[in-house]
């Protein structure tokens, strides 16, 4: 097994290295491209200006020199590099064609991302790390053909940086109408909406498949705690991640003392006047 993480730092790309050669270099090495099992793209180069079509032909074209990649991550960059708002992606979903073999797909940034089509044989994951997820792309999921995906983790993220789904449409259908039958666990999180989401999957039909549900980095508070604590199905999960909440100290021991292996790091000040998702810019 090997992974690879090429990237472009702001002084390279001030000096004229391109992503896309990078790739080529790497198809072109024939004992690592064969070896390759895990390809990481970091920055291309000033992310916030350049789309990630800038190297995305090129990744294409190289897919038969990496046999054995089964998973890829595009976009990986620290906000150093880039905040995670302003990463400029395009549509990634030529990329799942090429890649037969993928089984995870691992995306981050959302400015101008599209998933057309979202269709695939063999993966197996699909995360999305972004300040805020547009309902384009959560209907493109809703829609997708993904037989075998066990997890999905989406990071819905606020209005200000690209979130402009409705709940009942471009959410609750993951939770009540769920298209994924092999899917074990579930990610709806970084969300301003997270008790509504929370009072929804509280009692949802998926959770009878699922072993893990993952619901942290939101706006949660007692409101939406509440309801998961007195749900039966919740209890029947392997996990429950609220990590990153709102929840009060009385609520919290209720957790601790309920038998649910659940994640409560990361206790947010409950006095705050504004209170935000953990991933937002």
């Amino acid at each position: 097994m090997m992974e690879i993480k090429l990237s472009v730092d702001f002084d390279a790309y001030e000096d004229g290295v391109k992503l896309a050669p990078l790739i080529e270099e790497l198809a072109q090495d024939a004992e690592k491209s064969q070896a390759l099992t895990s390809l990481i793209i970091g920055d291309w180069g000033a992310a916030y200006e350049e789309s990630a079509q800038e190297f995305l032909p090129t990744l294409i074209a190289a897919s038969s020199h990496f046999p054995n990649l089964r998973k890829l991550f595009i976009g990986d960059m620290s906000y150093e590099e880039c905040e995670v708002s302003w990463i400029n992606q395009t549509n990634l979903g030529p990329l799942l064609a090429a890649y037969p073999q993928l089984e995870s797909f691992i995306i981050k940034g959302s400015t101008d991302l599209a998933l057309e089509p979202l269709e695939h044989a063999r993966l197996q994951e699909l995360t999305i790390i972004c300040g805020g997820l547009p309902s384009t792309v959560l209907q493109s999921i809703l829609k997708a053909k993904l037989p075998e995906l066990r997890k999905l983790e989406l990071y819905l993220g606020v209005d200000n940086y690209g979130f402009d789904g409705d709940l009942e449409r471009d959410i609750l259908p993951f939770l009540y109408e769920n298209p994924f039958l092999k899917l074990t666990s579930l990610g709806l999180k970084d969300s301003e909406l997270q008790d509504e989401i929370a009072i929804a999957a509280a009692n949802a039909p998926v959770l009878q498949q699922l072993e893990e549900l993952d619901l942290s980095e939101g706006t949660l508070t007692d409101k939406g705690g509440e309801a998961l604590l007195n749900s039966e199905a919740v209890r029947s999960l392997k996990h429950l991640n609220l990590n990153y909440h709102y929840m009060s100290d009385s609520l919290v021991l209720k957790w601790r003392s309920s038998g649910v292996n659940v994640t409560l790091d990361d206790q947010q000040d409950l006095d705050d006047e504004w209170r935000y998702p953990s991933l937002t810019e």
